[in-house]
């Protein structure tokens, strides 16, 4: 009986896992076709029963770890393992491996989708609760996971010095996924505090200004 558990298990594991070539690029084209609809789409998700959420995508936090995934895989492609993995100075020690290599990116990613949606909460005037929380986060890794992907795309050619224009093209990813970003974020919050886009801006600058002070206070100790 333990090993027919155990076989069911893989069975649903590798299901799972191998769904994720279809529905990835599915989730990902919705999301960069139209974001705020996909935004929108999570919250309606999480009303339904559990086993009816997210059938036809990747679930939010899901679809940021598997862009994040793919970031990293092209890293190694194109330039083998990053710096942090080669060095011992300060807590970039403990960065060791590719594993703990992408799930320092994902809690720093993340720290994005987290800020925007507490920052939704009080504007709302509602009470910071789990419940509160959770819709607004999930909605926010959505617009996340492109935006975590674009950067590592555009990080990366950065680095490529030996290509005259990868960097000027890395340069220019990185400004326009920024400012894409930052416009998705401030229609998001217009549409959810019933605001101006004017304000809608003021909103997402102050989560985004958060969000960029707490990852620079702490990329130091990983120097």
């Amino acid at each position: 009986m333990h090993l027919m558990s155990l076989l069911k298990s893989l069975d649903d594991l590798l299901y799972e896992v191998m769904s994720w070539l279809v529905f990835y690029p599915l989730t990902l084209w919705r999301v960069l076709r139209r974001p705020l609809v996909m935004m929108d789409y999570s919250d309606r998700e999480l009303h339904q029963s559990a086993g009816e959420q997210y059938t036809d995508t990747l679930t939010p936090p899901l679809f940021l770890l598997v862009s994040l995934l793919l970031s990293h895989a092209i890293e190694l492609a194109f330039v083998g393992d990053n710096v942090l993995v080669r060095s011992n100075h300060g807590l970039a020690a403990l960065v060791d491996d590719d594993t703990s290599l992408v799930i320092l990116r994902l809690v720093t990613f993340s720290v994005f989708p987290l800020m925007f949606a507490v920052r939704l909460v009080r504007a709302q005037h509602k009470r910071l609760t789990r419940d509160s929380l959770r819709p607004a986060f999930y909605a926010q890794c959505y617009a996340a996971a492109p935006f975590a992907l674009l950067i590592g795309i555009g990080t990366l050619l950065t680095t490529v010095h030996r290509v005259t224009w990868a960097v000027p093209l890395g340069l220019a990813i990185i400004a326009a996924t920024l400012l894409i970003y930052f416009v998705v974020q401030a229609r998001w919050f217009a549409e959810h505090l019933k605001r101006s886009i004017i304000a809608g801006l003021g909103q997402a600058a102050i989560a985004m200004g958060v969000s960029l002070v707490m990852i620079l206070l702490v990329a130091p100790l990983f120097a």
